[in-house]
């Protein structure tokens, strides 16, 4: 086995492989076009989100036997395709779902108690009270689409805040726990005031959340998107605000990331012009401890497929 690491990584993961004599070649700072050229030399990748992996340069690779991605999802690797070649996937999803549910209660509770538009108004010489009155989270119920790491790693941060959790997820069943209760998607939409992703980006979920997705809710709700951007339609979103079918909205992810193109988005002026909106760069599963946590768990993966061969 001869991995080529094409991303920064912790030092945890060399330290883990070198301990297991499994040869890499750390080469974080490696383009696309240098990593096709000499990926056949290696039956091993591990990656983060520098490029794509997909079918093309998976071709590249005639003795790839492993795929593994130091992060939550596998969004940038063709999925589908490396699995027909036989290359076994690693996700490290377990990695930072603490940072995901702390960094998404965070964007919440600033946004029901208004501290962006607050603090941004003190800073202006406003100081205005009533304007800025808040809502508790105590007592709220909060829905969760999508119960894998990261949205029982969120259901269980919410336990001490004396909320209801209902969760739905597609393709699981019979998960309720101490943390959530399993709900249909109807339920969710009849009773939550707050909703939450935390589900892949797939063909299924590409666009999901349009102008029918938001109408079905009853209530006007608070909205958090640390999942994948591609997932929501921004549109929608900023004619629900128009309508108060959403009363804020946080972001950590966007269907366009990243300048000068986020920038030229038709969208973006109206998105950033709001005080009830919440962004944040793609942060929420990158702490410092995550760094940690992501490499760590890839390497003991990637070390557990390798001893059971």
């Amino acid at each position: 086995m001869n991995i080529l690491i094409v991303d920064y990584v912790h030092s945890i993961l060399l330290d883990k492989f070198d301990q297991a004599g499994i040869a890499y070649s750390y080469r974080p700072e490696i383009t696309r076009k240098e990593a096709e050229e000499i990926i056949e030399d290696y039956s091993g990748l591990i990656i983060r989100s520098k490029f794509q992996v997909d079918e093309a340069f998976i071709n590249r690779g005639k003795t790839l036997k492993l795929i593994g991605r130091a992060g939550a999802g596998m969004d940038n690797i063709d999925e589908e395709y490396a699995a027909a070649k036989g290359i076994q996937l690693f996700p490290a999803n377990e990695g930072n779902c603490d940072a995901v549910g702390e960094h998404m209660i965070g964007m919440l509770l600033s946004l029901m108690n208004n501290l962006f538009r607050s603090n941004t108004e003190i800073r202006q010489g406003l100081w205005r009270r009533e304007e800025n009155r808040g809502y508790e989270l105590k007592g709220r119920t909060v829905g969760l689409i999508g119960y894998g790491h990261n949205g029982r790693a969120m259901a269980k941060k919410l336990s001490g805040f004396d909320v209801k959790v209902l969760a739905y997820d597609k393709y699981k069943t019979a998960f309720s726990d101490a943390y959530a209760q399993e709900a249909t998607m109807e339920l969710i939409a009849s009773e939550a005031d707050i909703i939450s992703f935390h589900i892949p980006l797939t063909k299924e979920t590409k666009g999901m959340v349009d102008d029918s997705y938001l109408e079905q809710f009853r209530k006007p709700i608070f909205f958090l998107m640390g999942a994948r951007g591609p997932i929501v339609d921004i549109p929608s979103i900023l004619r629900a605000l128009d309508k108060g079918k959403i009363l804020g909205a946080a972001f950590d992810v966007l269907p366009v990331e990243k300048f000068p193109k986020l920038a030229e988005q038709e969208w973006y002026q109206d998105l950033i012009s709001r005080d009830n909106v919440l962004l944040s760069p793609h942060v929420a599963g990158w702490t410092f401890e995550s760094y940690f946590k992501l490499s760590d768990i890839l390497a003991d993966k990637i070390i557990a497929y390798l001893n059971s061969q």
